[in-house]
């Protein structure tokens, strides 16, 4: 009997590939099974972005390895990010692994799988990947049935010193909007509520096209040619928001009113090295015209601390910026030197110790902000997208407000009312926490 056993790492990006490979391997007849020693394949979907996820991946790789000790019939598949950034350099590394698969060939994985020799274990074209899906592709939607996510490039042309994704990834290739707007309905059919968009970059969308499309039109799209309740946009580049998806996102309730907007850092300075196109003045005026456009969106933003040449004056800037926005979601991240990017070879390297203090300087600062923020939910009634029953208790049910994206924010823990998962209900909010909001299912009139 064929049965499959996956690991998905990573981001939302390569989640979308991994579903493309269940779907894949579910055609050629595998079955997906939740424990590992269960499985006759063991299959790990790799990041290779940065350093811990790297560390991550291999990791997970060794733990599956175990089982083939115990079951030697077992195959071993590695594929993802890792295995197109470090190519061959990983066969005499791993040599438990059987098969090794890049970002270019995945979606043959149920051949590969049937044509395994030891002088065929690694499949990749050298250099960064050209591969972008299409709706054709075969997909098994991996996150719950109503909320899924929509990749509508792959690649990215922003060439940040610290990064390795066009080196992996390959050049911005936006798929057409026709195209989208097909697997979006596709979406819609199998009982979606929410759609995220996805990309490394979402504003650049349709830049490679010549003019043909951009972001706006194809949110005006998918707003025309579906029903999806909640569309919500992640990963947009600072200086590339224009007033105009602003003005769409005020007008269209359907457009969540939530950006995911990396901003890095804030030091003009640590931005120049970074080659991150924008400055301080760019982001003060973003979030201005956020606030004016669409008064009460959430902004989510990421931040990197321990950059070289970073000082301390620079992350006093950083974390006064903070104070002064009052942002609703931060994540910080301490940097690490990355094989092959530029910023490995930038002197000034910040003290491991020095980074750990300026993370947790940063990470406090928002807490108290966080905190703060979270008490104007209290007493108001929201939409809530129910997720089901809760991680925490089982007297818990568990959703998500318009506020918050699956997996990287907070949750609203609901304590009465009879609902199911993929309902949107209104819940009146009655407690607040640092990342997470309490409620029950409202039954009164409309919904604040």
């Amino acid at each position: 009997m064929k049965t499959l056993y996956m690991v998905s790492l990573g981001c939302a990006k390569n989640l979308v590939d991994s579903e493309v490979m269940l779907a894949v391997l579910g055609q050629a007849g595998y079955t997906v099974v939740e424990e590992a020693e269960k499985a006759s394949l063991l299959l790990v979907n790799t990041c290779g972005f940065i350093r811990p996820a790297v560390e991550e991946a291999i990791d997970a790789i060794l733990e599956l390895a175990l089982y083939k000790e115990e079951g030697p019939h077992k195959l071993l598949v590695v594929t993802g990010c890792m295995v197109q950034r470090y190519g061959a350099e990983l066969l005499a590394e791993m040599p438990e692994v059987d098969l090794f698969v890049g970002l270019d060939d995945f979606r043959h994985i149920d051949r590969l799988i049937q044509n395994i020799t030891l002088d065929n274990r690694i499949i990749i074209n050298p250099g960064p990947s050209v591969y972008m899906m299409d709706s054709a592709t075969p997909r098994r939607v991996s996150t719950p049935s109503f909320r899924s996510y929509l990749k509508i490039t792959e690649g990215c042309d922003n060439h940040c010193a610290y990064c390795m994704i066009p080196s992996i990834r390959g050049p911005l290739r936006s798929r057409t909007m026709t195209d989208l707007i097909v697997e979006a309905n596709l979406l819609e059919r199998s009982g979606v509520q929410e759609l995220s968009l996805i990309a490394q970059d979402l504003t650049a969308y349709g830049n490679e096209l010549g003019g043909q499309a951009n972001l706006v039109q194809l949110l005006e799209g998918l707003l025309e040619n579906t029903e999806i309740p909640w569309l919500r946009l992640l990963y947009l580049y600072p200086s590339s928001v224009t007033d105009a998806l602003l003005q769409l996102m005020a007008g269209q309730p359907r457009l969540l009113p939530y950006l995911d907007i990396p901003f890095q850092h804030v030091s003009d300075r640590v931005l120049h090295a970074m080659n991150r196109h924008y400055n301080q003045a760019v982001l003060e005026e973003l979030v201005r015209r956020i606030r004016v456009h669409v008064p009460g969106c959430a902004i989510r933003t990421t931040l990197l601390v321990g950059f070289p040449g970073e000082t301390e004056v620079d992350v006093a800037l950083l974390v006064e910026a903070l104070k002064r926005w009052q942002l609703d979601h931060v994540g910080v991240f301490q940097y690490q030197d990355e094989e092959g990017s530029r910023a490995a070879g930038f002197p000034q390297k910040v003290r491991e110790e020095e980074k750990a203090v300026r993370y947790q300087w940063v990470m406090e600062t928002q807490a108290e902000i966080s905190e703060r923020l979270q008490q104007r939910f209290v007493g108001r009634v929201e939409p809530i997208l129910i997720e089901g029953l809760s991680k925490e208790s089982d007297l818990l049910l568990e959703g998500r407000s318009r506020y918050q994206a699956p997996d990287i924010d907070g949750c609203v823990y609901i304590t009465s009312g009879q609902v199911y998962p993929g309902d949107i209900v209104p819940v009146r909010i009655t407690e607040a926490h640092t990342y997470d909001l309490v409620g029950e299912v409202f039954k009164g009139e409309e919904i604040l």
